[in-house]
């Protein structure tokens, strides 16, 4: 049900001519117990970007890249040695847009429960599995507005997730949060226990709204830079 659901909100390459630099992360997905797990990484405390923070496997295009899969696969190996032939690539849905003004595609992927993590440690210091649902019905959750540089408001999802297996919270907040809400509002097509920026009756076309306008924001505001 989740495959299929998934594949009626595959966007492919709509928005592949967008004049801004490309990056993808990997979304997987794996069973656990009869219920859908996603993986994420917390970046190496010795990275300058974002140290210590929860996301998922990814990173920029490479030029040898062919496409958004290619470099979601690629940097998911680097990262955390997930060989590419042990992904069922699903679906690139609605990408985002970071601080850095990087096209942001998410990718999502159905990986074994069997899969023995190796994170590369200039790049990973932990790797843990959060239940889909908690995403729409989180037990420790927060949200916020925020504005973007261009001027435009949009809501911040933060949540606090405490891990049995690790014994300790993580906190999964910003792009990695709003990808796995929206992942988890696909496979569920259920209401979450928190507002959320999408008409969630036409929840395809009001996202694709909401990432249009955030695009619009941005590009006006570097047309007016000019």
């Amino acid at each position: 049900r989740a495959r299929h659901r998934l594949r009626e909100f595959d966007i492919g390459d709509r928005f592949s001519r967008l004049p801004l630099p490309r990056a993808a992360v990997l979304l997987p997905l794996l069973l656990r117990g009869g219920r859908l797990h996603l993986l994420l990484t917390v970046r190496s405390l010795q990275l300058r970007r974002s140290p210590g923070e929860v996301c998922f496997p990814g990173g920029k295009r490479e030029a040898t890249d062919k496409d958004d899969i290619d470099t979601a696969l690629r940097e998911a190996k680097e990262e955390v040695g997930l060989q590419p032939e042990k992904v069922e690539v699903i679906c690139r849905l609605m990408p985002g847009i970071d601080k850095m003004n990087n096209l942001v595609t998410p990718v999502v992927g159905f990986i074994e429960e069997t899969f023995q993590v190796t994170p590369n440690p200039d790049e990973v210091s932990e790797v843990f599995v959060v239940p889909l649902e908690y995403f729409i019905k989180p037990l420790n959750y927060k949200t916020f507005s925020y504005k973007t540089s261009s001027g435009y408001s949009t809501r911040i999802h933060c949540f606090i997730y405490h891990d049995q297996e690790h014994r300790k919270s993580f906190k999964i907040w910003g792009l990695t949060a709003h990808f796995a809400v929206f992942l988890a509002l696909v496979v569920f097509g259920e209401r979450p226990t928190f507002e959320v920026d999408y008409d969630l009756d036409n929840l395809f076309s009001s996202s694709e709204n909401y990432f249009t306008n955030l695009y619009a924001s941005i590009h006006e505001r570097k047309k007016s830079n000019l």
